[in-house]
Formats: structure tokens, sequence, C-alpha cells
């Protein structure tokens, strides 16, 4: 089993702004980052989902509570959802880049 990174598919509505289409910034940097280094992309699976909760392969996997991404879910258990801490997981575990401080 690899680490299974969860994140938003751009290009959603949320009703509270009628009329506009947004991404989530932090999948977004995430989302470069894989881009960036496709050969260390492999090592991982990616999950993209939708926007609107409850967002249930999370909610299955983590419980209600824990419906905000990016997430990372560790193959061993855990889950880290924080995106610094992702990054830094992804050069710990999988060999990325470090980011330039």
């Amino acid at each position: 089993m690899k680490d299974t990174l969860f994140l938003l598919r751009p290009g959603f509505e949320d009703p509270a702004y009628p009329g506009q289409v947004f991404y989530c910034w932090h999948c977004a940097l995430m989302e470069g980052v894989l881009a960036s280094f496709p050969d260390l992309h492999e090592k991982l699976t990616v999950h993209r989902i939708a926007w609107p909760r409850p967002r249930m392969e999370l909610v299955n996997l983590l419980g209600e509570a824990h419906q905000s991404l990016p997430v990372l879910v560790l193959a061993e258990g855990g889950f880290i959802d924080d995106k610094d801490a992702i990054l830094a997981a992804l050069t710990e575990r999988h060999g990325f880049p470090h980011p330039h401080p």
C-alpha cells in the first residue's frame, strides 16, 4: 500500500459565493509539486475529490471531523492535514526536494 494524497478537484463552486468558480490554493500547491517531479509522483496514490461535503471517501477513512484538504493518508495508518507538514512528508518519505526557505 502507498501513501495517498487527497486533493480537491479544481473548478468548484461554493453556494456562499454565487457565480464564482474556485480552486484550493493549498491543493494547487501540491499539484504543482507533483507536476514538477513526475517520477516521484509515481510513489503516491493521488485522489482528486469533489468540493461538497460530506466527502464520504474521507469520512470512511478518517471520520467525519477530518474532511479538510489536502490530506496525506499514510500507508501504515494516520494522516497529515497541514500543507507544510505534507510537503515535509513528501521530502522525507518520497524523496521530493525540500522547499526553498
